[in-house]
């Protein structure tokens, strides 16, 4: 297993779309996520967010944005440990895009109260050419790890 990096182990949690799936995934049209989760954070302005996105359609799916009533959220991916921010993430045609400790993730900055374990905190996915999906993020341990590896 990879050692995590500071800003990831401090920011580790769990996000699920509103009306989960039987299987574990939530679905909105030809785009699922599943795995998703926030860990509670140890900072009272700043927390970390995980998740899973899967195209089913034909063609590539662009995420564009993610916001968030709690605070500001932007979208990271981490190339040789350090974290850049990223505009717009594309995800294959049939393929998927994983945001996972040590890699892509979304950043919660300037946080209007720190989420706590047990609490969901509300998120909405923007893509460019489909509309906005609603994801509820359970807040789970800052030492959570998914079954899922992520």
């Amino acid at each position: 297993m990879r050692p995590l990096t500071v800003p990831a182990a401090v920011l580790t949690g769990a996000l699920f779309l509103v009306g989960c799936g039987s299987d574990g995934s939530d679905t909105g049209g030809d785009v699922s996520v599943s795995g998703a989760y926030m860990p509670q954070p140890v900072s009272d302005d700043m927390a970390a967010g995980y998740l899973t996105i899967v195209n089913d359609s034909g063609s590539k799916a662009e995420l564009t944005s993610v916001t968030s009533d709690i605070g500001e959220v932007t979208m990271h991916r981490t190339v040789g440990g350090a974290m850049e921010e990223i505009n717009r993430f594309s995800i294959p045609a049939r393929g998927q895009l994983a945001f996972k400790s040590g890699a892509n993730h979304l950043m919660f900055d300037k946080l209007k109260h720190k989420p706590e374990e047990g609490q969901t905190v509300s998120v909405e996915l923007h893509f460019a050419k489909s509309d906005p999906v609603v994801v509820k993020m359970p807040v789970e341990s800052a030492t959570y790890i998914p079954k899922t590896g992520h």
